[in-house]
């Protein structure tokens, strides 16, 4: 069952109860204490903490959890703010920020990106060994793609739509010279950037599953996980296994995550484009 279908089942309940509730004005109870409009309240709060421990929290066994819930934008409510932990992820010297709202599409909650030519995001700023989750789950649809986008250049380094994966520093992995250079980019902005980064992008023409390095450091690599105009307007499923890609892209292992992002960016084109997120997840291999 879905996030957006358990979502709607509660709403359901939590209706249900409150509408029984309403058809009396009291509640007997045994011990002769009389309820009023308590009721509801407590019986909807009961039944939340019950399935957000259930849903929220399922286990393998008596181990770890089998995943961890990163985005679940279909449990909230269209037009209402978006989620606190998703903090906005912005560009030193990029004035023009994308849009995102909360909005509802074909019956689900989901975020939804206009940039116009912009480029920032939102950052769930998390800590996750990706030995233990190494699958990452996601979906999204787009309503248009760049026409001048190009994933080799600076002038074409923007996508309809991509979810950024960024990893803890650790110095183990970098050169001399980038030690030196993360070190005085922590004296400037009061904190380590990542030691690199995973970008899974909807590409203009670039061949999916192609790796290309970033144009503007080679500590992000490029993912093409979609590409060209068939899909559009599609909500499109992916999955790709974190671990795998980091060693493909780096040749080495990874550090922990340290953060997951969501952006839509036009800046360097010029362009306009409209996307939408849907929930995210991270999975643990199945034993």
């Amino acid at each position: 069952m879905g996030f957006g279908m358990i979502s709607r089942l509660v709403q359901k309940v939590v209706q249900s109860i409150s509408n029984a509730t309403d058809q009396s004005e009291a509640v007997r109870v045994p011990d002769g204490l009389e309820m009023t409009s308590s009721l509801p309240v407590l019986i909807t709060g009961l039944f939340m903490f019950f399935f957000t421990c259930l849903v929220l929290s399922p286990a393998v066994g008596a181990g770890k959890p089998d995943h961890l819930v990163i985005a679940f934008f279909s449990s909230l409510e269209a037009d209402s703010d978006l989620p606190a932990e998703w903090e906005p992820f912005l560009f030193k010297n990029i004035p023009s920020h994308t849009n995102y709202a909360l909005v509802t599409q074909d019956g689900n909650t989901v975020v939804r990106a206009i940039s116009e030519a912009s480029a920032s995001g939102l950052v769930r700023k998390i800590e996750v060994d990706p030995k233990a989750y190494p699958i990452l789950e996601w979906r999204w649809k787009v309503n248009n793609i760049l026409t001048t986008g190009d994933v080799s250049q600076k002038s074409g380094d923007d996508y309809a739509a991509r979810i950024y994966v960024t990893f803890a520093y650790d110095p183990s992995q970098l050169s001399f010279g980038n030690r030196i250079k993360y070190k005085a980019a922590k004296m400037l902005y009061g904190e380590y950037p990542p030691t690199g980064a995973l970008n899974y992008i909807w590409g203009s023409k670039a061949p999916k599953n192609q790796f290309v390095p970033n144009p503007y450091t080679d500590r992000a690599m490029m993912v093409v996980v979609e590409t060209g105009s068939e899909k559009i307007g599609q909500w499109v499923t992916h999955s790709r296994n974190l671990l795998d890609d980091y060693r493909r892209a780096f040749q080495s292992d990874p550090p922990k995550i340290s953060g997951i992002v969501i952006m839509t960016d036009t800046d360097n084109t010029g362009e306009s484009a409209t996307a939408y997120y849907g929930d995210i997840v991270l999975r643990a291999v199945p034993q």
